[in-house]
């Protein structure tokens, strides 16, 4: 009786295992294959579009800077 409900058990985890892998298998095959482009590409394109903010966010800080600069030579020649 208690082996039983131990296997029974048992059979549920791994059955709520695989069906976890194959939602997410097919998650990742949708993903993939939504713009019809190869595993790889999508794999490439995901990875380098992490440093399009951080490049975007350099050359904003970048136009702070010189901003700042022209605006303290304007101002600092008056009162120096």
């Amino acid at each position: 009786m208690e082996s039983d409900r131990v296997l029974i058990g048992a059979l549920i985890f791994i059955v709520m295992v695989l069906g976890a892998n194959f939602v997410m298998y097919g998650i990742a095959r949708g993903a993939t294959k939504s713009s019809g482009k190869s595993f790889i590409e999508m794999l490439g394109k995901s990875l380098n579009t992490s440093t399009r903010p951080k490049d975007n966010s350099m050359d904003e800080l970048h136009r702070k800077v010189e901003e700042l600069e022209k605006g303290k030579k304007d101002t600092g020649g008056d009162s120096e």
